[in-house]
């Protein structure tokens, strides 16, 4: 069976080989003695029979072109050299930056001929000249099919970015519609329910009451279910400016707010000290508020509860932790654990609208990072995650 044709990821076989002849055309005439002679020959002024200003013209135009030749193919290999990860055929480009080089270099032997007669070197410049240009002329066409497939698909991707920003507008026209449409009728109903309790709650029977308490016990829910769907479209929409933030300090804010809302409670908060990340201060805050707040709510049948928030070194990469010692949930749902509205215990017992963690996880991957987590039933669980540099 015959091989298959050379794979256009790579300049392949043909790349090596007109590597190969240019280093030979470039290195073999340094072995040479007459390559540097300029005995027997007559500098190229002679043509010109001495007149000055027609050798200043030749001598002028031939360094221009030399010197803007190098600072093109200096350009190039700068480009190269910034972009290396993310410009595609970048060993093309180089080609083609050695190629106008060896250009240039014939212009300026063009010039040092004048009064130096080095009329072997100028030649075998200009062959390396030659290899450069049939190299270029031999590996450019078969890369017109996957300039043209990139091409295209930037356009599409172009295309994607724009159809996604239309729809982070609608998203915003759709959270200001949430936040200010649905809001007065949900006040509405919670404040009339509450009214009639109040005025004629007499006049009701206990069944009576109890319909109107789940009325106002629904509005309340719905109420803190969109402030948590704002913000879980907040995430994805919100410009981020990362800066030095101290995770320590605001997991001891987090803590300290927590338990000024339940003082009886015996919860030992162990917080590692300048934990420092780059970071988005408003979002990160979001993210420790949650899982804080969870390993709080989670280890509240505990009498001595313990939460930690640490790091360690896991792979080579900085790993922060929120551990507690509660509940805990089988691993078996975890691929639940960050989707939207998706719970793992009883509303009843432990009440939340199934969104923070979903926020966190948008939040953790808009830093380049990613969250995982550890748990078992009744003894706790663990929440991981990594925070990408800049």
């Amino acid at each position: 069976m015959s091989a298959g044709p050379v794979p256009l990821e790579a300049p392949g076989k043909r790349w090596q080989l007109v590597t190969t002849a240019a280093l030979a055309v470039v290195v073999l005439p340094l072995f040479l003695p007459q390559v540097f002679s300029a005995a027997s020959f007559l500098p190229h002024s002679f043509c010109y029979l001495g007149n000055s200003s027609l050798i200043t013209l030749h001598v002028v135009s031939d360094v221009l072109i030399w010197l803007a030749y190098v600072a093109i193919a200096a350009t190039l290999g700068y480009m190269v050299w910034r972009g290396r990860e993310t410009i595609p055929f970048n060993w093309m480009f180089l080609a083609f930056g050695f190629f106008i080089v060896a250009c240039g270099f014939t212009h300026l032997l063009e010039a040092i001929t004048l009064w130096r007669p080095v009329y072997w070197l100028a030649g075998y410049l200009k062959a390396v000249t030659a290899v450069a240009s049939v190299a270029t002329a031999v590996l450019l066409p078969p890369l017109v099919p996957r300039i043209i497939a990139h091409t295209q698909a930037a356009a599409a991707s172009e295309q994607v970015r724009a159809e996604l920003a239309a729809s982070n507008k609608e998203l915003e026209a759709f959270s200001y519609s949430v936040s200010h449409d649905l809001r007065a009728p949900l006040r509405a109903i919670d404040g009339f329910s509450r009214a009639v309790l109040e005025d004629s709650g007499d006049k009701l029977d206990e069944q009576g009451q109890a319909d109107l308490r789940r009325v106002c016990a629904a509005a309340k829910r719905m109420g803190l279910l969109i402030d948590d769907l704002l913000t879980l479209a907040r995430t994805a929409r919100s410009e981020m400016n990362r800066t030095r933030v101290n995770l320590s300090q605001i997991a001891q804010e987090v803590a300290t707010r927590l338990q000024t809302t339940n003082p009886t409670r015996q919860v030992e908060f162990k917080i590692a000290p300048d934990l420092i990340v780059e970071a988005d201060p408003g979002l990160i805050r979001v993210v420790m508020d949650n899982l804080l707040g969870n390993a709080w709510k989670f280890s509240g049948t505990k009498p001595n509860a313990v939460i930690e928030f640490n790091w360690q070194k896991q792979d080579n990469e900085v790993v922060y932790f929120v551990r507690d010692d509660g509940v805990g949930f089988d691993l078996k749902y975890s691929e639940k654990l960050f989707a939207p509205f998706q719970r793992m215990h009883d509303e009843a017992r432990f009440p939340g609208t199934g969104v923070g963690l979903a926020t966190v996880q948008r939040i953790i991957r808009r830093h380049g990072g990613r969250i995982w987590v550890e748990a078992a039933v009744d003894q706790g669980a663990t929440f991981y995650f990594v925070l990408a540099g800049k």
